[in-house]
């Protein structure tokens, strides 16, 4: 990576990969201005609309109005309306509020983190509402079905597709992308697999013969490599980080 120091907005830094990732950020000379709901230098809930605006607020006095990177990693798995609300629209909120103080970096970057349960069981009328709708209609809509989760990151993973080549970010030199890390071990995946049963259900549905669950640190590099000026060329991906766990899932359906 270039020797030369960036300024990088981070939500969800306070935990797990988004922190891991500030950590790695900073060890290598940048500036990273954190956000989240608590222990951040940007302290906004991105599960409203004025949690974003204060988000794009914040971040745009800190910087100054310039920076060279946006990494989209906040999320919840509370089920519901707030994780629609977080995932999805935080996400995009996020992406899309600081899109224009990209514009002043000579090599601006914007990644996201989707998941490996975007290849999961999802819903089609909450995706359907999640691309092509509003806000409230999928805030009701998560209300009564199920695998609310993963069909946020399904959406997100679609949205990046949809949009990466577009005027605002192809047009403008921006590449767009997220990776989607199997099973990190987060503090919330290792409350989760303190119970054997629901450790071996997890497993179940996200095998990775590769290596097997992972410290947050790898997931970390894969987003720093994309967030820097290395990365050029590549835009609108997904990224599977999953020990196999896609290609054990989906199989050659893809190709």
């Amino acid at each position: 990576m270039s020797n030369s120091s960036r300024t990088y907005v981070i939500t969800g830094a306070a935990s797990g990969i988004g922190r891991e990732t500030k950590q790695l950020l900073e060890s290598l000379g940048h500036r990273v201005i954190g956000a989240d709901i608590r222990d951040a230098e940007v302290v906004a809930d991105l599960g409203t609309p004025a949690g974003r605006a204060s988000l794009v607020e914040q971040v745009t006095a800190i910087s100054g109005g310039a920076i060279d990177a946006v990494l989209a990693i906040a999320g919840v798995d509370l089920g519901g309306p707030p994780t629609v609300a977080v995932n999805y629209y935080g996400a995009i909120a996020t992406l899309e509020g600081l899109r224009p103080l990209l514009l002043r970096s000579n090599a601006p970057r914007a990644v996201a983190v989707s998941s490996i349960t975007s290849v999961h069981p999802y819903n089609d009328q909450l995706l359907n509402a999640l691309l092509d709708g509003t806000e409230a209609i999928a805030l009701e809509k998560a209300e009564e079905v199920p695998f609310v989760y993963a069909t946020t990151k399904r959406a997100l993973s679609r949205w990046i597709r949809r949009n990466a080549l577009k005027a605002e970010w192809a047009g403008a030199n921006i590449p767009l992308n997220a990776i989607a890390p199997g099973l990190v071990k987060t503090e919330l995946l290792k409350r989760l697999f303190d119970e054997p049963e629901t450790r071996k259900r997890i497993s179940a549905g996200t095998p990775m013969p590769l290596g097997g669950p992972y410290e947050p640190r790898a997931a970390a590099e894969l987003l720093a490599w994309l967030a820097s000026e290395q990365n050029g060329h590549m835009t609108g991906q997904t990224i599977f980080i999953d020990g196999g766990a896609d290609v054990m899932i989906r199989g050659d359906s893809v190709w």
